[in-house]
Formats: C-alpha cells, sequence, structure tokens
C-alpha cells in the first residue's frame, strides 16, 4: 500500500465514493457488517453530541468549543485499531477517539466548563490530556514510544495533530526522533483544509502533507479522511507496522472542517458557499450511510430512533457535568508548587476579592 500510494505520487488513498460505493476493493478493510453498523453508529453518536455541545456554548452553559463536525471517520477508522493498551497522545479535536478509547461525554464537558477533573479520563487508560499547544504533543508521543520500545510493550501510540501543526518546530523534531529511534508511533494529520482561518496552501509548498516524512524515512500516505473504509484499512497497515516492525508511519487524512474553528470563530468570513458545498458532497457520515442502506443493514427510521436516544444521553451527560458543584478558587492555584509562594497567593487574594465585588453588583 505504501509504495503504490507514495505521497511523492501525490496519489489519494480512497475505498469509496461520495455515496458510498466501493471503487477499490483491492483494498477493503478485513470489517464485518456488523463493525460497520457499530462503527457508524459510533460515529452517530460523536456527531450528536458534537453538534448539542456547540449549542450547549452558544447558551453560555459551556465555554470556547472546538467542534469535530465533519471529521468522524478518521476518528471512526482509528477506533477500529485501538487497544486498551495503545496510548492516545491527542490534540484537542479528537472527540470520536476520546470516546473510543473510554472517556466519556461527562469528561469531555468537564473539561470544557474548566474543570480540572475533566482531564482524568477514569476509565480511558492510556489517555492523555487535552493538549493546546500546537504540536508540542507529537514529541510527548515520540517519548512514550521510546519507553515502550525500550521495555518491548506490545503497544502503538496514535498521535494527532492539524494541518496548521506541520508548520511548527516541534511536528519535524518528533518525526526525526521517531524515525532514528525506531518507535512504534502512527502521526495522523487531521488536513480539515484550514489552521484557523489560514488555508493549508498558504502555508506550505508541499505537493502534500504526507510527503513531508520523506525527508526523516518514514512511511507515509495521503488517505481520503472522509472514507471510513479507507481509514480503516491506513489504520490497519499503520498499526501493523508500528506494532511488528516498530516502524513510526505518518498518515495525512484529508478532511473538512464543517463547522468553525472554535466556538469563537466565523468561518464565514475567510470561506465561500461553493467550497462548503463542494465538500458537503463529500462528508463521511453521508457516504456512510449510503454503503450501509446500499446493504440493507440501516434505514431512516432506525437513525431517526437512535438520533432521539443519542439526544437524551447527551443532555443525561451534560446535566450530570453541569451540576457537577462549583470549582474550588483555591485549586486553580495551589497544585503548582509544594508550597504556595506569594506571587500566587497575591493573585489567588486579588480574584476573591474581584469575585466578592461581582457578587454585590
Amino acid at each position: 500500500m505504501f509504495k503504490e500510494y507514495d505521497p511523492l505520487k501525490n496519489k489519494l488513498f480512497s475505498v469509496m465514493d461520495k455515496d458510498g460505493t466501493i471503487t477499490n476493493e483491492k483494498w477493503m478493510p478485513e470489517i464485518s457488517d456488523e463493525q460497520s453498523l457499530q462503527a457508524y453508529k459510533d460515529m452517530m453518536f460523536a456527531r450528536k453530541a458534537d453538534l448539542m455541545t456547540v449549542s450547549y456554548q452558544r447558551q453560555g452553559r459551556i465555554y470556547t468549543y472546538p467542534p469535530n463536525y465533519g471529521q468522524e471517520a478518521i476518528a471512526g477508522g482509528i477506533a477500529q485499531v485501538l487497544r486498551d493498551d495503545d496510548w492516545v497522545v491527542p490534540a484537542y479535536r479528537e472527540l470520536g477517539v476520546w470516546l473510543a478509547k473510554g472517556a466519556t461525554l461527562k469528561e469531555v464537558f468537564l473539561y470544557f466548563m474548566g474543570y480540572e477533573d475533566g482531564s482524568k479520563f477514569e476509565n480511558a487508560k492510556h489517555l492523555l490530556p487535552v493538549s493546546v499547544p500546537i504540536a508540542s504533543q507529537l514529541l510527548h508521543a515520540t517519548g512514550i514510544g521510546y519507553e515502550i520500545k525500550y521495555h518491548k510493550k506490545d503497544e502503538v501510540v496514535y498521535t494527532f495533530v492539524g494541518d496548521g501543526g506541520t508548520s511548527e518546530g516541534d511536528f519535524h523534531e518528533a518525526l526525526n526522533f521517531a524515525s532514528v529511534w525506531k518507535v512504534p508511533v502512527v502521526f495522523i494529520i487531521q488536513n480539515n483544509q484550514y489552521a484557523i482561518s489560514f488555508n493549508v496552501k498558504n502555508q506550505t509548498s508541499s505537493q502534500n502533507l504526507a510527503v513531508k516524512s520523506v525527508a526523516y524515512g518514514l512511511k507515509s500516505i495521503q488517505v481520503d479522511g472522509n472514507d471510513f473504509f479507507a481509514m480503516t484499512k491506513v489504520a490497519q497497515e499503520a498499526s501493523k507496522l508500528a506494532r511488528e516492525k516498530q516502524e513510526p508511519v505518518l498518515v495525512e487524512a484529508l478532511t473538512y472542517r464543517k463547522g468553525a474553528h472554535t466556538t469563537s470563530d466565523d468561518p464565514s468570513k475567510y470561506r465561500t458557499k461553493e467550497e462548503e458545498q463542494e465538500w458537503e458532497e463529500k462528508d463521511p457520515m453521508k457516504r456512510m450511510k449510503g454503503y450501509l442502506q446500499a446493504k440493507d443493514l440501516w434505514d431512516d427510521k432506525q437513525e431517526e430512533e437512535l438520533d432521539g436516544q443519542y439526544k437524551k444521553e447527551v443532555e443525561r451527560q451534560f446535566e450530570e457535568a453541569e451540576n457537577y458543584g462549583e470549582y474550588p478558587l483555591e485549586d486553580v492555584f495551589q497544585y503548582h508548587y509544594a508550597e504556595m509562594p506569594d506571587v500566587l497567593k497575591k493573585q489567588m487574594y486579588a480574584h476573591q476579592k474581584y469575585l466578592k465585588w461581582k457578587e454585590g453588583q
């Protein structure tokens, strides 16, 4: 696969077309109808949760949130190979992967409500906290990969970054050391076309982003990230290389951020309706639904019923997060040092004074 779809050839790997018809039988992954159907349901839940979270933010019930809308197939494909002992080192737009690893929506809500407890992920083994600094988490992933190799563990690291992150030095350093050390890390670029409002074409002259691996000696591939089966096949092959041969792999998943960069962003200022409509035709859920319906595995009635169930479940977990209790102000300051220094004490007292003033208004 990696030879046939060498990024130097600028050839995009895909398995099904925009209507869900399989067009590349040769590379269809080994996956049962039951697994495909469950994957669609999981992607559907992630999308429902994502859209409802944006609604909660607009209601003033949660802070700034980065939508995952339109990128569900990337997480769906990785979920097919993700094991309990494997590591996930995320950025901040990996809702589907967090859920697949065992995180709860309640924890995700708590994180975006400002609770440190939201980063615990109590039932998600080997899931690192959300990382907002761009591409810094890739170095952590390479370091974890080195530890896995050193102790000869049967584990793989999956780490994620956006297209904008490929212009950061951390991205190149992580790839370089991963290749030198030969560690089991799969780097996934979620190329959703925009680093906030900056189009990918304006940040690199490379013919694609996967080709950036060539100088570092990594195998890489550019895959249709809106094609669930293509993502699954790539995930299977990449994880096999990482797990069995201790080889790092770079995957560029071509997708589209249908929503805003965050709920503080307005994409209408830098995107055209024509562009959005073009990508709407490639929507990952639409394609997967077309495939399942053609095989008589799914219909609109089932979707409507499940959508209602998911809505109730999202509401339930959000209400639990919303009623979690007041965040102790002291927790913001007291865990940086063994003993809180005077500079932090002054900041804490100043904020307490402000809150008392605010209550009196």
